[in-house]
């Protein structure tokens, strides 16, 4: 019998490169017999008027049609692929919240088992991507999730020097320039699209 697996991209973008990491993203996990996809993001907390002066609101247009995520849809997904902006080495403050509304979810264990993997962005090479990813496993081991990473031997694009790129053993990711210019590279794609079929590869052989 072919397993069948729900698989949610979760993400939270200001200026949009983590809503292109998560569309490649789902595309990796649809990849994957049996999958059944869904995109969301996390709600903003930032009010309009400061977007527009971070010149982020028009980017956001691009995403804006992307359901916001609800706290108890996570517990009817196989697997779980979170994305979130670097702040400062750590999750932005707007997935942060949206985990701290778990609580009810881990009292009863109802993401116990699942597989949850992380991809993220930062805004140079050096910028704290490694550490935002490690540290949001913290959450979801809390939640008793099986965590997902990307390894060299499926990821061959870890291993580039011939170009700037992103991605580690411990999640993909992407570099987005002191001024947020720089846009996910295609290896940088590739990575992640890697990242969330191997996810979702994994949950589907738990579910069967």
């Amino acid at each position: 019998m072919n397993a069948k697996v729900k698989v949610l991209v979760i993400f939270y973008s200001t200026y949009g490169h983590n809503y292109k990491m998560a569309k490649a993203a789902a595309e990796g996990a649809e990849s994957v017999d049996g999958a059944d996809v869904t995109i969301l993001q996390v709600p903003e907390l930032i009010s309009p008027d400061i977007l527009e002066q971070m010149g982020a609101a028009e980017a956001k247009k691009a995403f804006a049609h992307i359901p916001v995520a609800r706290v108890e849809q996570l517990a009817e997904a196989d697997a779980i692929i979170f994305g979130t902006p670097t702040r400062y080495g750590n999750m932005a403050g707007q997935m942060r919240n949206f985990l701290d509304q778990t609580g009810s979810l881990w009292m009863e264990g109802a993401l116990t088992g699942k597989v949850g993997s992380v991809f993220t962005s930062s805004g140079t090479q050096h910028g704290g991507q490694e550490t935002t990813i490690t540290s949001f496993h913290s959450t979801l081991l809390h939640h008793g999730m099986v965590i997902v990473g990307l390894p060299y031997s499926i990821a061959q694009g870890q291993r580039r020097v011939d170009e700037i790129t992103g991605g580690s053993p411990y999640g993909a990711s992407t570099i987005a320039g002191p001024d947020g210019s720089r846009q996910p590279s295609e290896n940088e794609l590739d990575l992640v699209r890697i990242q969330a079929r191997h996810a979702t590869e994994i949950a589907k052989k738990l579910a069967s």
